[in-house]
């Protein structure tokens, strides 16, 4: 399929648009069965055309997309957006990051009392 003009590799059309930061991690995920072109399971040297759906698991989250345009190398980003139609589901919502109780640098080793305030405070006990 890679002989044909009206087609790309999908691993180098992943990556051309700046779906994964490597050409290396798209092959991988193709390797890994994480990508999906209309609905089956792919090699990296499949061909996308315009119009074909194209399902990437990265980055614990799943992406999918439509292929609009052709690219063969790598664009910017303002370009890369115009080459697909996002069709993903929201990412899950960030969760808060706690912050950690840190100890004074050079307070040592803590007690018996730090440590249950600590596990308190974490409520771990």
């Amino acid at each position: 399929m890679a002989s044909d003009e009206g087609t790309v590799r999908v691993d180098s059309w992943i990556w051309s648009v700046r779906l994964t930061k490597t050409r290396s991690i798209a092959a991988t995920a193709c390797r890994g069965g994480h990508v999906r072109v209309n609905g089956e399971r792919v090699k990296a040297a499949h061909g996308v055309r315009p119009g074909d759906e194209v399902r990437l698991r990265h980055a614990g989250r799943e992406r999918v997309v439509v292929v609009s345009r052709l690219v063969r190398k790598r664009v910017s980003a303002t370009a890369a957006a115009e080459c697909f139609v996002d069709n993903s589901p929201p990412p899950p919502p960030r969760e808060e990051i706690v912050a950690v109780a840190q100890r004074d640098r050079g307070a040592g080793r803590p007690t018996k009392r730090d440590r249950r305030e600590l596990e308190h405070l974490r409520g771990v006990r």
